[in-house]
């Protein structure tokens, strides 16, 4: 394995072109005191080195964690529609102004340009450190940012993020308790429609929901995979309650998708929850059909509460500690009591407001 590169520094530059700190400062910010010849040797110097002028001097001098880097591989369209995302960020955003930091977000097309991007944030000294989210399994991400060094926590479960200090929601007990209290409402076909099984998530709720069914002796639930759109939603909804074998309960990976089969659902005439139950995933407004208490955001500060006690985005010391925040999956459900969850860490456990998957107010026991 190659030893994590090292940082280029002014200094550097400043040797490689024969010139003193100050010259490299006066030529990058079009100060006078150096010739045309001097600036372009200095700058010929900046580019073979891969250097750029750091952005934020007050990160420079301090050394300190002021700005966070956060890319999100997802298409603009469907992330301005996405609540998860919207409430995930909000609580990341009000965390790191309790500190006097900042969230440096960006939209990419693909994983490879999120590697050039971490990259170039880390070298350009822009971010103190990333917050990694949508890992795959195999993540092409993980060995060229360990390589580099970048301070990182990863929302994800450690088994796919490589060694990176972890903070995940456990989706796999999540989906096995939503498919055992359907089917102890009386559901015997029971449909799933999920993200892109090359998700790491989406992998693993999609192997509890067919682990569980199995062990319930409910074999053949059908799995439906989608990009996590409402038009993916609806089309999955439709062709599900097209099907010879009906199901009479649908669990959603999001909620655009269960508010669309929701819509599909009213179209053919099924009624929900009297033909036809449905569970979302992220207990957002859009979902929230009673009044409720707003616990998304309050679940999101926790996760980054405890990520910050990683120490991972200041580059502190010691053992690497990963975080779990185990959430009730049904809480607010009729008849079940909703119950104060718990983010454990390999430290101890602390209390804490969160959530799981929150059933979509659209359900009935079957008779």
């Amino acid at each position: 394995m190659s030893a994590p590169s090292v940082r280029v520094t002014i200094k550097d530059v400043a040797a490689a072109a024969g010139v003193s700190k100050g010259a490299v400062s006066l030529a990058f910010n079009d100060k006078p005191g150096v010739s045309d010849a001097t600036r372009e040797r200095i700058f010929a110097a900046a580019r073979q080195l891969g250097w750029a002028p750091n952005s934020s001097a007050r990160s420079l001098s301090r050394q300190s964690v002021d700005t966070v880097g956060l890319a999100i591989c997802r298409p603009a369209r469907l992330l301005g529609l996405e609540p998860f995302y919207m409430e995930f960020v909000s609580g990341i955003e009000s965390v790191l102004a309790e500190r006097d930091c900042s969230l440096l977000l960006r939209l990419v097309g693909s994983l490879e340009e999120e590697i050039g991007l971490q990259e170039r944030w880390w070298r350009e000294r822009q971010i103190g450190g990333s917050i990694l989210v949508d890992f795959h399994q195999e993540d092409p991400r993980i060995a060229p940012l360990r390589r580099i060094g970048l301070p990182a926590v990863a929302v994800g479960h450690p088994t796919l993020t490589g060694g990176f200090p972890s903070v995940w929601t456990d989706d796999d007990a999540a989906v096995a308790e939503a498919v055992r209290y359907l089917a102890v409402l009386g559901h015997r076909r029971i449909a799933h429609v999920g993200g892109p099984r090359g998700l790491g998530h989406s992998a693993i709720r999609t192997s509890a929901f067919e682990r569980t069914m199995s062990a319930l002796g409910l074999e053949g639930g059908p799995h439906v995979e989608t990009a996590f759109s409402g038009e993916d939603g609806a089309r999955a909804t439709r062709s599900l309650l097209l099907s010879a074998e009906r199901p009479t309960a649908i669990l959603y990976d999001n909620d655009i998708m269960a508010v669309a089969g929701l819509g599909v659902a009213a179209e053919m005439g099924v009624s929900v929850p009297d033909d036809l139950s449905l569970l979302a995933w992220d207990d957002s407004q859009l979902c929230r059909a009673h009044p409720s208490d707003a616990l998304g955001d309050e679940s999101r500060r926790a996760r980054l509460r405890c990520a910050g006690r990683t120490g991972a985005l200041r580059g502190a010391g010691g053992p690497r500690r990963d975080v779990r925040a185990r959430r009730d999956a049904l809480a607010g459900t009729a008849g079940v009591d909703r119950a104060a969850p718990v983010v454990e860490g390999r430290a101890g456990t602390v209390q804490g407001r969160g959530v799981m998957p929150r059933p979509f107010a659209c359900h009935r026991e079957l008779r």
